[in-house]
């Protein structure tokens, strides 16, 4: 279950995923004031200098778009973390966040009981990304306060698990916040995605086609034209197994069908020989078939909001 301070400002229970390189604040102001969660890796700030800016812009505005609009106020907002120890960068940009409080923060490739500490001592909300139980028990028993459960399908980094059984078998255990992430890309894709037990859907690869995205136009057209057949599973690109394009990869002279894998003790995400990951190769999940044009992120909102409520209904007789 989510809290109340984050659930009763949700338009639809979505939380946009955070997108390497792609998210920014244009991008996470535009899905808060619509009504989700907006997010973003603390690394897509560069130099790491920016994350204060981008902080600074997020928390202005957003207050002064809840003073605007006291009856509908703006959905709060995310930063990623990255706590692998190959990231260089945490202590910096944690000590950032909590000089500004943000509210969530989503950690990935790793569970750090230190990490979790820091953010509950500021008041936030840690939420972890899996892909199994083995994962999701060992980032609760670390103070994770919530999960994202990343089933197959999903874009970027990405685990095989059904999300049928995933949700099923942490529901044993865990009553607590979770999100599923997995090819959803429609209102009918988060209903589907609370009826599994999830609390909310966490969308990524229909944010990438928004005009705000920070994805240049031959991506986001991609992500338009394709589907899921489109979509190559490989670790080759950051030493994690995670889902790109298919056009990317023949665009950087590289056979999808046949590539290699890589040695994940030497994971690499700012790039990695022989195309940059996310730069040349571009991550998207199997739900890109939902996406039919590049449109505004709140259209986006506003689109997933109708397909949720006409969903309901038509279950509901």
């Amino acid at each position: 279950m989510l809290p109340a301070w984050l659930s009763e400002r949700l338009v639809v229970p979505v939380i946009g995923a955070p997108l390497f390189i792609i998210s920014n604040p244009d991008l996470v102001l535009a899905q808060c004031k619509a009504g989700v969660v907006g997010s973003f890796p603390a690394l897509n700030a560069r130099p790491p200098e920016l994350l204060a800016s981008w902080l600074e812009r997020v928390t202005r505005e957003l207050a002064a778009h809840d003073a605007a609009h006291p009856a509908r106020p703006a959905a709060p907002f995310a930063v990623n973390q990255i706590v692998h120890r190959s990231n260089d960068r945490l202590e910096h940009d944690l000590e950032v966040c909590e000089r500004f409080r943000v509210p969530i923060v989503i950690t990935s490739l790793g569970a750090r009981e230190d990490v979790n500490a820091r953010v509950h001592a500021w008041g936030g909300l840690v939420l972890h990304d899996i892909i199994n139980v083995a994962h999701a028990k060992k980032a609760l028993d670390k103070g994770a306060d919530g999960l994202i459960a990343v089933c197959a399908g999903a874009g970027g980094h990405a685990g095989t698990t059904s999300p049928f059984a995933l949700i099923e078998e942490i529901r044993r255990f865990f009553d607590g916040p979770l999100a599923l992430a997995g090819a959803i890309a429609t209102g009918r894709g988060v209903l589907a995605a609370r009826a599994l037990g999830a609390d909310v859907a966490y969308v990524g690869s229909a944010f990438i086609a928004t005009r705000e995205a920070n994805a240049i136009e031959g991506y986001k057209q991609a992500v338009v034209d394709g589907a899921a057949a489109d979509i190559v599973y490989t670790s080759l690109f950051t030493g994690v197994h995670g889902n790109y394009l298919r056009a990317s990869i023949t665009q950087a002279g590289l056979d999808p069908d046949n590539l290699p894998g890589s040695d994940p003790s030497k994971m690499n995400f700012g790039g990695a020989a022989p195309a940059k990951a996310w730069k040349d190769i571009w991550g998207a999940g199997q739900g890109i078939g939902a996406v039919r044009e590049v449109v505004g992120a709140g259209e986006l909102v506003a689109r997933l909001a109708r397909e949720y409520d006409e969903a309901r209904r038509r279950l509901a007789g």
